[in-house]
């Protein structure tokens, strides 16, 4: 189910908007994304719990695929509305806030740095490749799903997530300037209530965005 009009979205990273100063310019200032009538700002009101939960009669596998290509869909959408401002001098590192840097591991094992536009290209296009794998995917009726399809999972809702939390570490105030913080914030909740659901992100891996899942909490809008 989705929820977030996405042909509204189509094509507007190039317009310019009334510049929003970031909060980064204020020390001891929390982000952008942080501050409650931004991060009160939704599509979707109230708790995601009962849009997150398995259907009844639903395979559990079918489920977690369907939403699965819902949220990389979604979020391949929403990097490419603030692609243009995510450059290589503008994003040198694919960070996620002033602790947080992300390194990717390549065919040989070895870890490099790369930047943000370049990390999250490498990232989408991993995915794709695996949503479009018949072994892992399957979509002919009867075929079954790989025993080790959870674990798949948990990769790619982390490379998911460090998109998400670059998008708001970064370029929050893109996502004002173009008036669609709603429509992240729905998706961010969204994506985080499923994944604690189903046990597919650790703590750890959310703490980039500990501060705003806990808020969320504290609102009922993501149930733990």
């Amino acid at each position: 189910m989705s929820f977030f009009g996405l042909g509204k979205l189509t094509g507007i990273g190039k317009q310019k908007q009334p510049n929003i100063p970031s909060s980064t310019a204020a020390k001891n200032q929390p982000p952008l994304f942080l501050r409650k009538n931004h991060a009160l700002s939704h599509l979707v009101k109230g708790s995601f719990k009962g849009v997150v939960q398995l259907p009844k009669y639903t395979d559990l596998n079918e489920w977690l695929s369907i939403n699965t290509f819902e949220f990389f869909n979604l979020i391949n959408m929403f990097y490419g509305v603030i692609a243009d401002f995510c450059t290589i001098n503008e994003c040198p590192t694919m960070s996620a806030g002033p602790h947080t840097e992300y390194t990717w591991t390549d065919t040989q094992r070895k870890t490099i740095k790369l930047a943000a536009p370049q990390y999250i290209d490498y990232v989408l296009s991993q995915i794709q490749t695996t949503l479009d794998d018949e072994r892992i995917f399957p979509t002919k009726a009867g075929a079954d799903f790989p025993k080790d399809i959870r674990s798949t999972l948990c990769v790619m809702y982390r490379h998911l997530f460090r998109i998400l939390a670059h998008i708001y570490w970064a370029h929050y105030v893109e996502l004002l300037n173009l008036k669609i913080e709603g429509h992240i914030n729905s998706l961010f909740a969204h994506f985080i209530s499923f994944a604690k659901e189903f046990d597919l992100l650790d703590r750890k891996d959310m703490a980039p965005m500990a501060d705003l899942i806990a808020f969320y909490e504290q609102q009922g809008i993501i149930v733990s």
